[in-house]
């Protein structure tokens, strides 16, 4: 699987607290070998996001992403649950 890292996902990953930052290195590595895996809680968006997918991090956090071919992953952005907020 090939993971771009969208400009916004760089900078918002770069403001995160050191445990979230472990905690996505973590979710990653699942995410690469099961998008699905059930600890992910991988999730479609709905309304202005529909076409696009999350998965959970600790403390309420999410990374927001999307499957650009079945093997091309964008990862959009990342933070706190209100990130669909600010996009």
């Amino acid at each position: 699987m090939i993971i771009n890292f969208s400009p916004r996902f760089k900078r918002a990953y770069k403001k995160l607290p050191t445990h979230i930052k472990e905690d996505f290195d973590k979710q990653i590595t699942l995410f690469v070998q099961d998008p699905n895996h059930p600890s992910l809680k991988t999730h479609k968006l709905k309304g202005n996001f529909q076409e696009c997918v999350a998965f959970r991090l600790r403390d309420g956090y999410r990374v927001l992403f999307e499957f650009y071919t079945s093997t091309i992953v964008n990862l959009l952005d990342v933070g706190p649950h209100n990130i669909y907020k600010r996009r």
